[in-house]
């Protein structure tokens, strides 16, 4: 009996060279498993199986992780206003986890000695694929045909053509990666410093040039309604990305360090993210404390650098979870955002929990809780400090 195979599965060109290759040249039983966190349509997951199966695997799975995804992941990253290098919201570096967790649940249901992957050698996935194992599953042996044997792109084509696989692969210079919380968009332009991505390559194309102006609902630091309409956050995030992104919103270019040590450039169109994050930020300023709004960008920004470094498991990323939960018991209320061609203004909101409270005063018009005799003396306080350091050093 041949030893098994989970093959983590998109059905896409290198995918889908792994499943002959594991059967003839390894002599192992694969079984594909697609794990959607929200990238996925019925229509293509349908195919996604029906290339499975027509390339000889034994068995095909389609798992659904997007409330997880939201549950373990898509929260905390709202909750802490991520947006690595003050730009990307980690659309796809912060789904990888997750469904490397939900293949490793597979492997283990039906007991295979081997998973596989399609990731070549060159970037931040193949190791946030491999840690889950290497920590949760030592036992596992792992596989990357693409990484091991450094193949091209035509030779893949003719290793399937050769064993009677002549699919249509598609010759796009892009590669798309979609998800629930946004799209990455890979191609020449982002290969250089000085390429430019044109219009045509962003998965959504403008089709509304007018002005729309919505409310965003949150409760606990959580979005849960559109325009009054109470919604799960899961669809918030889906509502919110159709609406925007007929605007063109949510494009920009992101350029940082990857975990193996180059740096890299993609694109990415994330309307749903950015728009959430400052409109979160926003109701933030109104309800929390100066302390807490510094400690909580310290700490934010710790939880995306590990996030985006496959650092889930660390246990201090819990630690941060704790405390950026805690942090959200009086996020609630309704935050105004406008949104134009390619671009989205947070305008104001109202909560019932607002610091920038009328009884106290009204900033640069009139004080109520204490008078400019106060402040003169309050200053002089303050100044103390800085007095005695330049008397001694004048």
């Amino acid at each position: 009996m041949n030893q098994k195979v989970v093959l983590a599965f998109s059905g896409g060109l290198d995918t889908s060279f792994c499943v002959p290759y594991l059967i003839n040249k390894r002599n192992l039983e694969v079984h594909t498993v697609v794990v959607n966190t929200g990238g996925f349509s019925d229509e293509e997951l349908k195919r996604i199986e029906e290339r499975s199966n027509t390339l000889g695997a034994a068995s095909h799975t389609t798992i659904d992780a997007v409330n997880d995804y939201y549950e373990r992941g898509i929260r905390y990253l709202i909750f802490g206003n991520v947006l690595k290098n003050n730009t990307y919201p980690l659309s796809v570096s912060s789904e990888r986890f997750f469904q490397a967790l939900s293949v490793l649940e597979h492997v283990k249901k039906i007991g295979a000695e081997y998973v596989a992957h399609g990731s070549t050698g060159a970037g931040n996935d193949q190791v946030r694929f491999d840690l889950v194992f290497e920590v949760l599953a030592p036992e596992v042996k792992i596989i990357a045909p693409i990484r091991e044997l450094g193949l091209s792109r035509q030779e893949e084509i003719d290793y399937l053509k050769s064993n009677g696989f002549d699919f249509s692969w598609e010759k796009s210079k892009y590669s798309i990666n979609q998800g629930l919380w946004g799209t990455s968009v890979g191609g020449v332009e982002t290969l250089k410093s000085s390429g430019i991505l044109p219009e045509e390559a962003y998965p959504s194309q403008v089709s509304d040039y007018g002005v729309e102006r919505i409310k965003i609902g949150f409760e606990k630091g959580e979005p849960v309604s559109l325009n009054g309409e109470k919604m799960l956050p899961v669809n918030v995030i889906r509502t919110l990305h159709k609406w925007a992104s007929r605007f063109g919103i949510g494009r920009d270019v992101h350029v940082g360090d990857t975990i193996i040590g180059t740096k890299g450039r993609v694109a990415f169109e994330a309307p749903a993210p950015l728009i959430l994050v400052k409109a979160h930020h926003l109701l933030e300023k109104h309800v929390l404390t100066k302390q807490q709004l510094y400690w909580k960008d310290q700490l934010s920004n710790w939880y995306g650098q590990l996030m985006h470094e496959a650092q889930y498991l660390e246990p201090v990323m819990r630690n941060i979870e704790t405390f950026l939960n805690d942090t959200q018991q009086f996020v609630t209320g309704e935050v105004d955002v406008e949104l134009r061609p390619y671009h989205f203004s947070v305008l104001a909101c109202s909560t019932d929990y607002d610091l920038m409270n009328p009884v106290f005063g009204e900033y640069g018009e009139v004080n109520k809780s204490f008078t400019g005799q106060d402040v003169i003396g309050f200053t002089k306080v303050i100044s103390n400090p800085l007095k005695i350091y330049y008397k001694i050093h004048e």
